[in-house]
């Protein structure tokens, strides 16, 4: 008979899964690249320079999500509720792979503040966790909803001819939607205005930050 996992036993395992989304390799849906079925195009190196700055920012963006998935899951209450944010967790692991490779195809780098974006989003996610499952699972629609408005930023800006990050930023949309519509289905709750107003002023600090670093 299997163990049942105490609290100390998850922190361990949200520990190692977050020492394998900043320095190995996370785990993930195994789905296959959506970049892959585009052939690379020339782009100028101002176009490489921004389309990398957005790429390193949804990247960063991916870092944060997955700490506050382990988060909430660390403190969740209900095992629905921890086994959802798990599996988010893993599709968001696919979205960190796609933008890595991404990045190195674009000869560049993700941000440099990676452990800073986790360890703080993580505490988020364990605070939120902590709050209350409807609190936690409305805190996921309202973080997935204010990344799907930043994806439809940077689709924007892509050059029109980049059709491998377009087919990666397009599929993390998708995911996204997913997301914040399973999460209002298992019971979510509406954030008050001056909560949802906080994190889009944090997500403005470290897109800003992370286009650079």
């Amino acid at each position: 008979m299997m163990r049942k996992l105490n609290l100390t036993d998850r922190f361990i395992i949200n520990v190692d899964q977050g020492l394998r989304t900043l320095l190995g390799k996370p785990q993930t849906t195994a789905r296959a690249n959506p970049a892959k079925a585009f052939e690379e195009t020339e782009l100028s190196e101002e176009e490489k320079r921004h389309v990398a700055g957005l790429m390193r920012v949804d990247h960063a963006g991916e870092i944060a999500a997955q700490a506050l998935y382990q988060g909430q899951a660390l403190t969740a209450r209900l095992p629905e509720v921890r086994e959802q944010m798990q599996h988010a967790a893993k599709e968001e692991n696919d979205h960190l792979v796609w933008c890595e490779q991404r990045l190195l195809e674009l000869d560049s780098h993700v941000s440099y503040l990676g452990g800073f974006w986790y360890a703080g989003s993580f505490l988020i996610g364990a605070i939120a966790g902590a709050a209350g499952d409807k609190w936690s699972l409305g805190f996921v629609a309202e973080t997935e909803r204010q990344v799907i408005r930043h994806l439809d930023s940077h689709l924007s800006q892509l050059p029109p001819e980049d059709e491998k990050s377009r087919a990666i930023l397009q599929q993390m949309k998708i995911d996204e939607k997913h997301h914040a519509t399973v999460a209002l289905k298992a019971g979510g709750a509406p954030l008050p205005k001056p909560l949802k107003q906080a994190m889009q002023y944090t997500s403005k600090l470290m897109t800003q930050t992370a286009y650079y670093v």
